[in-house]
């Protein structure tokens, strides 16, 4: 299998950290460079001492040269993939972005959501959205993509593939979803998010203002008419996954068949999409230090019921950049992610 050169931006956070242990176990892709402006100058089995098959590399800050053969991961802060990914482009280089920064196409939400001004807009005409159930084939061609949220994953994908069932949904989709911290607070210490905080307690953050909501509505109904969401995250005392239960109501009854018949379509075919018999079987448990993305739903009325759970550190951002990295440098989408 040939060879890849990767360099990881901002490898120290948590992300960052999971892709390391995914690439370093990757046969086709080599970890030739690593940053982090807060271990700089550490090797990377001293930052990372319980992670196994590591290269011999040192971390840099993130403005050290990179190697002009390596392909670049920005595991970076919002601001600062602003500032990163067109140095990187303007090079020549394939780029996946982790951040939120390049993944809504409407600027005035954006700076809503995201809290600063948007200087880079214009390359959002170059890059494609990092979900491979919905844009496989123009990722086997990118050469900029942004890496979806962990929470966005979690909502998009169960609404997206319901299909033309979504130009029947009547009135606001609500998504309440609930996360380990590791996906509310995946760089930064926090005291809202540390162990003493978190500990015999849970509650909801962000409520209506989260940043991942705008993403839901864009990506969760591409190519249909666009509905509003309403989502609302919580916070687990535990350290990794994300189990969504999203509400979503029709005018008038309808089958499960028609919905099942939906989901086992994208579970027969997608290789990490796992379809329950009941949604009470989907648990976070199960998809922990997996790429998998499961379902299970229930209809009373006119109203439909989704629970979805995913691993925010894999399919909602570590294991998801390395489907998509696949993808753009031909390699089989699950490569070195179906042996976990």
């Amino acid at each position: 299998m040939k060879q890849t050169k990767l360099a990881i931006i901002g490898a120290g956070g948590l992300t960052g950290k999971e892709l390391t242990k995914l690439i370093a176990h990757h046969p086709g892709f080599e970890l030739v460079h690593v940053t982090s402006n807060q271990v700089d100058g550490k090797h990377i089995r001293e930052v990372f001492p319980d992670l196994s098959h590591l290269p011999d590399l040192k971390f840099h800050k993130h403005d050290a040269p990179v190697p002009k053969e390596a392909g670049i991961v920005l595991a970076t802060p919002n601001e600062a993939s602003l500032e990163k990914a067109p140095e990187f482009l303007k090079e020549g280089r394939k780029v996946i972005d982790l951040s939120g920064t390049f993944r809504l196409h409407n600027q005035t939400k954006f700076e809503k959501a995201y809290q600063f001004s948007h200087t880079e807009f214009g390359l959002m005409d170059q890059v494609v959205f990092g979900l491979p159930e919905l844009f496989r084939e123009k990722l086997k061609n990118a050469n900029f993509v942004s890496n979806p949220g962990c929470y966005a994953t979690s909502a998009i994908l169960p609404i997206a593939l319901l299909g033309n069932l979504r130009k029947e949904i009547q009135g606001p989709v609500i998504v309440d979803a609930k996360s380990g911290v590791s996906g509310a607070g995946g760089r930064t210490e926090e005291i809202k998010f540390a162990y003493t905080n978190v500990y015999e307690n849970f509650r909801a953050y962000k409520i209506l203002t989260h940043q991942h909501e705008p993403e839901m509505e864009e990506y969760g109904f591409v190519g249909t008419e666009e509905k509003e969401i309403l989502f609302t995250p919580h916070l687990l005392p535990i350290y990794r996954g994300i189990l969504a239960t999203i509400y979503i109501s029709f005018p008038k009854g309808i089958d499960p068949k028609q919905v099942e018949e939906k989901f086992q379509v994208a579970a027969s075919k997608e290789p990490f999409v796992r379809l329950y018999s009941s949604p009470e079987e989907v648990e976070i448990r199960k998809i922990q230090n997996t790429n998998f993305l499961d379902l299970g739903f229930r209809i009373k009325g006119n109203t439909l019921v989704i629970v979805s759970a995913l691993d925010n550190l894999m399919k909602g951002a570590a294991g998801q950049a390395l489907q998509n990295l696949n993808l753009m440098y031909g390699y089989p989408e699950t490569e070195g992610l179906v042996t976990l």
